[in-house]
């Protein structure tokens, strides 16, 4: 056939002929379908069909004439000259010769799948579409469940007038791509049976971080429609692509997402929304199997781009099967990572009314004027540097959106349509926050930040930030080891790209509230069969999961598994749990499990803790959830670190719990420290240091607890100095203790973050590594660089 070719003929290098999509699925159709990936067979359009439809129809001179005097930042005039091309492409009638192609085609696809009329995804591909170095993805119209000849002859001239909607004249313009020197391609593609199962995006590279270790896929009940357009809250699984690689089936991290509706077939207007029930919004809308095999094929087809890749799936519901149905290359975080310049946000104000929260885009801070858009008739209203509020967005709000300060949504995950044109822009957003329409009003000034973690905040007010361009190239390794203390798990990937030698301190207390938000021994009690108090509330807390200890070891195992993952291979330490009494019993179901204690800094914590009958069980749950790190997931390089441990007695008894749950010191390279934090710990440092791998030091309790000063007193706070003179002794008798026998000594306090001098003094004293807050990190670099080449120079 003259102006179709089926996927079987197509490859890569057809990128002219049938556009960026329709050329991938035939370059993977052809090579990929023999390694397991399975792609639906169908066909294509070529860019010779186009130009003959404007030939014969004596229509590209008065498109040219409609188009002469546009002007795309005047979104009245884009809207009037879009239509008008539209209109006269649909007005149009289709080649005879291309029709009788069309319908042949269609009839031999047809009968591949044993149906007379075989429903169908009719596609439009831009011949430049897709490009490595454009995004010109989402620019045309898509039709789905086309199933008869008269429908598919409809599509395919709809498909041809999209080559001009608003916002792909707007995108070409900006970009100085001529009209005319593209065309449309029309991919036509057995459709796979979503709507009765489930369908989403992956991308073989972290969107928010760039990191190239991590595979994210999104998923959602029926058709991927709506997780594109950000309609729905998707489920979301992150998997760690180096121990894919070596063969550990591990997912690193499930969330679950609202999912409040579905889109399925419908006879009238092809498909529609529902709302999903209570029980799809509770459950995950694809199993861990299919997750991993869904990360195998996108290993599969990343390797054969070599390149990272955004990619569709979908789940058939009659045969069960996962199919790829689109593969583009990645266009916004693959080209980041060229860069060698770092630029850091960070909010200088404190205690700022948050107006509403969801999910973070990118790392930047953005301020201005709230101007809420409910649909396209009121793009007029909005002005360059106003503050984007919808309720979602499409592709045909992209003109508007290049006008905005920050983009806020109501609905949508990190991989909608909102959220893939803010990154590209280089916006702040926050999507899925659920309220952002009802409680944001037109004119009010707002400060978005989305440089506080996973999570994105929207404050009352005009608020002050700051930002930091860090150049990268220009620092240098340092023999000290400099190591980057985290508490929150999603800000890890982030803090990764940090000039950095691993993880100091990861704090377990942070996952513990963060994530099971309710206290261990509740859960403990609660799989044992017993009622507790705020049971109900504890039970919300674990959607979708139902057994207790499952949910404690899938949470903890998860957060420690993204931090291990975003370092690896570098070490992680991890620190067990350390909450005071007094904190335990602010935890859900806490209050009957704690004793007040008058001075809880000294009181019941840490190792003490671990041993003792009120606590043992959940100890031994947390070391069951880092041996599944360890062991199932595949991340040998954490180690873990004990917490004030008072004699070395009691970290004798703490490693026999910890061998009776299969962390076995010295075995697959497992190392355990102990926290130098208590005189104790540096005056029989040579007793510690037979029961442990080495010393991290805790320079806030040490300092506390030398010079009998309570830290949170504001009495006595002009007391508290990591610099004093008794301190600084404590500092170099545990280095010289670690050092004399060959032991790992480091430190992770908060008097190297503060302090450039403790720095010095501590490289001076021979320290192995020390661990700072990131904040500090860039400064501290080039305080322990410059102090090293004095050093040498002497």
């Amino acid at each position: 056939m003259q102006y179709i070719r089926f996927f079987n003929e197509l490859g890569i290098g057809d990128v002219p002929m049938v556009g960026g999509k329709n050329a991938s699925l035939g370059e993977m159709y052809q090579n990929l379908t023999p390694k397991g990936v399975n792609i639906p067979n169908g066909f294509a359009t070529t860019s010779d069909a186009y130009w003959l439809l404007l030939e014969e129809n004596a229509i590209k001179d008065k498109i040219a004439q409609i188009l002469s005097d546009l002007d795309i930042t005047d979104t009245d005039n884009l809207q009037k000259r879009g239509l008008e091309v539209r209109t006269l492409i649909l007005n149009s009638h289709l080649p005879k010769v291309l029709v009788d192609e069309l319908l042949e085609a269609y009839k031999i696809l047809s009968n591949q799948y044993n149906s007379q009329n075989i429903d169908v995804a009719v596609r439009s591909s831009g011949t430049a579409e897709d490009l490595p170095d454009a995004s010109f993805a989402g620019q045309q119209e898509t039709f789905l469940n086309v199933n008869s000849k008269e429908a598919l002859l409809e599509s395919v001239l709809r498909c041809f007038a999209s080559l001009f909607t608003d916002r792909a004249i707007s995108y070409r313009t900006s970009r100085s791509f001529s009209h005319f020197k593209v065309a449309l391609s029309v991919g036509v593609q057995k459709m796979v049976r979503s709507d009765i199962s489930s369908s989403g995006i992956m991308f073989t590279i972290d969107t928010e971080s760039g990191s190239e270790n991590l595979i994210l896929i999104n998923s959602i009940w029926g058709l991927g429609e709506n997780v594109v357009s950000g309609r729905v809250n998707a489920d979301e699984f992150f998997i760690f692509k180096p121990t894919l690689k070596n063969g550990i089936d591990t997912i690193l991290k499930h969330s679950l997402g609202s999912k409040k509706e579905k889109m399925l077939y419908s006879e009238d207007t092809r498909t529609l929304n529902v709302v999903t029930t209570k029980e799809e919004q509770e459950s995950f809308s694809i199993n861990d199997k299919e997750v991993i095999e869904l990360a195998k094929q996108a290993l599969i087809i990343e390797e054969h781009y070599k390149r990272p890749m955004d990619i569709e799936w979908a789940k058939d519901g009659g045969d069960s099967k996962l199919y790829i149905v689109q593969a583009r290359p990645e266009t916004v975080m693959s080209k980041q990572n060229k860069s060698m310049t770092s630029e850091q946000y960070s909010l200088n104000a404190k205690d700022a009314k948050i107006l509403t929260s969801g999910r973070a885009i990118g790392e930047k801070i953005g301020t201005g004027k709230v101007t809420v858009i409910n649909d396209t008739t009121e793009f007029a209203r909005f002005k360059e540097g106003d503050i984007l509020v919808a309720d979602t967005t499409n592709p045909d709000w992209e003109p508007v959106m290049k006008k905005a300060s920050a983009v806020i949504t109501n609905r949508g995950s990190r991989t909608c349509h909102a959220a893939i044109v803010a990154r590209e822009i280089g916006v702040p957003a926050v999507v899925g926050c659920g309220n952002a329409t009802a409680v944001l009003q037109d004119g009010q000034i707002v400060t978005v930040s989305c440089a506080e973690g996973d999570e994105g905040h929207v404050y009352e007010g005009k608020l002050e930030y700051s930002i930091k361009t860090i150049d990268m190239s220009k620092l240098k390794p340092t023999k000290t080891k400099l190591f980057v203390n985290v508490g929150n798990p999603a800000e890890a990937f982030n803090f990764a790209k940090m000039p950095n030698d691993g993880v100091g301190l990861a704090r377990m207390e942070f996952i513990m509230n963060n994530s099971i938000n309710a206290h261990p021994m509740a859960l403990v009690d609660m799989h044992k069969g017993k009622s507790v108090k705020d049971e109900d509330k504890i039970r919300s807390f674990m959607i979708p999961c139902t057994d207790e200890k499952e949910f404690f070891l899938q949470k903890i195992s998860e957060g420690v598994g993204m931090i291990a993952a975003a370092f690896y291979p570098k070490p992680v330490i991890i620190r067990t749990s350390d909450f005071k009494s007094n904190e335990y019993r602010g935890m859900t179901g806490g209050l009957i499990y704690e004793a007040e204690e008058e001075n809880p800094m000294i009181g019941f914590r840490g190792a003490s803790r671990y041993y003792d009958d009120s606590y043992r069980e959940a100890f031994m749950w947390e070391c069951e959830a880092l041996k599944r790190v360890r062991d199932d997931m595949g991340l040998t390089n954490i180690k873990i670190m004990i917490p004030f441990v008072r004699t070395p007695e009691e970290g004798k008894k703490v490693i026999e719990i910890m061998n009776e749950q299969g962390l076995t010191q010295g075995k697959n390279s497992l190392e355990i420290y102990a926290m130098c934090e208590i005189p104790a710990n540096v005056i029989l440092a040579d007793k510690f240091l037979e029961v442990f791998d080495g010393y991290s030091i805790g320079s806030n309790d040490l300092t506390q607890l030398t010079l009998g000063v309570d830290r949170e007193s504001a009495k006595i706070a002009h007391i508290f100095d990591e610099r004093n003179e008794a301190v600084k002794r404590m500092l170099q008798m545990a280095i010289e203790a670690c050092k004399k026998r060959g032991k790992y000594i480091g430190i992770c306090g908060q008097a190297p973050s503060d302090y450039p001098e403790i720095t010095e003094f501590l490289v001076l004293g021979g320290i192995d590594s020390i661990s700072l807050n990131p904040d500090s990190l860039f400064k501290m670099h080039q305080v322990v660089s410059d102090l090293e080449i004095s050093i040498s120079k002497k």
